[in-house]
């Protein structure tokens, strides 16, 4: 009888197993991914301004050529055509220029991103399983500044100081709550969610946005002087909570 048992279960004990390792593959696999998301965003906008460096230069080839074809076609020198243009050798010189403008910027954004996937990638191979992973610091920042909005709302002092913190009448402050709307938005449901790249480098210029928007409302209401310095760290935050608007009535 105990053989039979044994015959029959016998696959038991190595398909729980199996079973086990593949979850735990599948939740070390998701964790990794979760932490080297931010690395994996910033190749990504490497290769983005790799391709927008190759279209910069091929619109420069193509403003060139529109120069030599305006000069053949008034008759024109090089010379001539500086000192005296055509109406059509003029708005391509100009355009010439402008696509130019366009690859220097171009190569700037190309160096900044190369500068940024090498900080990052220190970042990635220093980091521990104990920090926050790259969208939870997002997560944070986001909560931060809401946090900062909160203080004139609860605070009966600030907000009749800075009542035009609330007010959508104002331009920067009705700046402040689109931001905040296109943050939100865009903000995953989870740290835990798989996020793909551009999803993060979407919602990481969003915050990006809501940062600047609410310093510029505080400047303008004049209460950036108030602000106490900020820490230098914001985690943990508190449970987040949506953030309920006043109306533009």
């Amino acid at each position: 009888m105990i053989l039979l048992f044994v015959e029959s279960w016998w696959w038991v004990a190595p398909a729980a197993a199996g079973a086990g390792a593949a979850t735990y593959a599948g939740v070390t696999a998701r964790g990794r991914r979760a932490r080297r998301l931010e690395l994996d965003a910033a190749r990504r906008e490497l290769s983005l301004a790799y391709h927008a460096l190759i279209l910069a230069r091929v619109r420069v080839r193509e403003a060139q050529a529109n120069v030599l074809s305006a000069r053949a076609v008034s008759g024109s020198s090089a010379l001539g055509d500086a000192l005296m243009g055509t109406p059509a050798t003029v708005e391509a010189r100009r355009q010439l220029q402008e696509a130019k403008r366009s690859e220097k910027a171009a190569v700037m954004t190309l160096r900044a991103g190369r500068a940024r996937v090498k900080a990052t990638t220190a970042q990635y191979h220093a980091a521990s399983s104990a920090d926050p992973l790259p969208i939870e610091k997002l997560f944070a920042t986001q909560d931060a500044v809401v946090a900062r909005w909160m203080a004139y709302e609860t605070d009966d002092a600030k907000a009749i100081a800075y009542p035009q913190l609330s007010d959508t009448r104002y331009p920067a402050t009705l700046a402040f709550f689109r931001a905040y709307r296109e943050a939100q938005r865009l903000r995953p449901a989870s740290a835990r969610d798989r996020i793909p790249p551009e999803q993060f480098l979407e919602y990481r210029d969003a915050v990006r946005t809501l940062e600047a928007a609410f310093d510029e409302a505080e400047r303008q209401a004049g209460a950036a002087e108030s602000r106490p310095a900020p820490r230098t760290s914001i985690w943990p935050v508190p449970a987040w909570r949506p953030l309920r608007l006043p109306t533009s009535d």
